[in-house]
Order: C-alpha cells, then structure tokens, then sequence
C-alpha cells in the first residue's frame, strides 16, 4: 500500500483524475433531491444511507430507490432546471487547474446521466468523460426502469470504468476522489483513493482512507507545490 507521500506524489503526476459526483462535485446527493422533487424523500434518504455505508449491494439499493420514485422524463427535467445540481466550493477551481496541467478529468457516478452532464457542462468536462446511470423512459415520458447494462449501476462498477480507462487510453497513474464506499472499492484499479468529506462524511470511508480531505482547496494546493 502507498503511503500518503507517495499518494500524494501519484496525484501531482496523475494522467487522470476521476471524481464521484454526488456529495462530492456536487452538494446533494442527486437521487434523494429526485426524490424529494417526487415526493418520496424520508424513504428514499434512509435507503441511499444504507446503499453508502455498503451494507447492501448497490444494484439492489438503486433498483428498490428508483421503485419508490418512478421519475417521469418530465419530473428528471423540471429537476435540472428549477431546483440545478450545486457544484461544492472549490471544484471549478480544481478541474480548471487540471486542466490546465493537461489531466483528463473523468465523472463516474451511481447518480443519473443527465444531471451529471449537466454537472460537467458547468465544469468543462466533454460528455464523453461522464460514466453514469441512464435512465429509460416510455415514449408517453412514463419510467420505464434504468439501463442495467451499465458497469455504473453495480456495486465495483465505478472500478470496471477506471480498468476500461487505463486499457483505452493507457493511463498510467489514475486517481479515484469521492465520498463513498463505491468510490474507495475502486482502488485498485486506480492507483490513489482521495476520500472526500467536505459534504458528508462516511464513518467507514474517513476511518479507511489513507488520504481524507475536507476540502477540495488542499488538493489545490498539493498541484501548486508541483
């Protein structure tokens, strides 16, 4: 196992950097706000705490969430435009600096594919950098389920995006920085865990993680050392 020097050696110099979305890029978590938009918040918050702390498999936990909210194509939208995703303080300023040091910045989240586009939209990152859960509609805009197919809608799914990652575009050092269980499961494959808990803090993932920040200005300042 690296140690934090040698973690933080791995970030400076990583080709990649992948972000969790949900409590980390952004505030909220995205499926509890569709809930809450829908209705149904108390139960759907109670199941997403449990599907974080890894205590059911996520697949089971997105299928039961989504059963109760049964999101309408119009209800997702009406979500984007009146109540927008907010981004966390300091992660503009972060994926701008990576940019700028030529770092591909990648979005992989549990959440839905058309709020984390919307998320990368406000960052700068293309859509073809977002891995995420697509949702499927009836053509009368009724909910028709989510697309299982994908490696995003399972428990080590976040891990199979950065293993596709490392074989497509051979990278070589590869950062996985969220606040959950799905993110920390992903390394390996990536080669540093960065654990986030300036939103929420998950009690396994801040006694785990190696490298546990607060806030995304320390990651700021670890570039600007380079």
């Amino acid at each position: 196992m690296a140690s934090l020097l040698e973690m933080k050696e791995i970030f400076r110099n990583a080709d990649a950097v992948c972000f969790d979305v949900d409590s980390t890029v952004i505030r909220e978590e995205g499926i509890d706000e569709l809930a809450k938009f829908c209705g149904v918040g108390d139960a759907v918050a109670e199941m997403t705490r449990r599907a974080m702390g890894g205590t059911v498999t996520f697949k089971a936990a997105l299928t039961a969430r989504l059963g109760l909210i049964r999101p309408s194509y119009e209800q997702v939208q009406k979500l984007i435009s009146d109540n927008p995703p907010q981004l966390t303080p300091g992660i503009r300023e972060l994926v701008s600096s990576l940019h700028q040091r030529g770092v591909q910045v990648f979005l992989v989240s549990g959440g839905f594919q058309s709020i984390v586009e919307h998320v990368a939209l406000q960052l700068n990152i293309p859509t073809a950098n977002v891995f995420a859960n697509r949702l499927k509609f009836y053509f009368n805009g009724e909910y028709a389920g989510f697309d299982e197919t994908q490696p995003t809608a399972e428990s080590g799914g976040k891990g199979k995006v950065i293993t596709h990652l490392k074989e497509q575009f051979h990278f070589k050092k590869v950062v996985m920085i969220g606040d959950g269980a799905t993110d920390m499961e992903a390394c390996p494959p990536a080669d540093c865990f960065i654990g986030f808990g300036g939103n929420v803090i998950r009690k396994q993932v801040k006694e785990k993680a190696k490298w546990y920040i607060t806030h995304f200005d320390e990651l700021l300042k670890e570039l600007e050392e380079r």
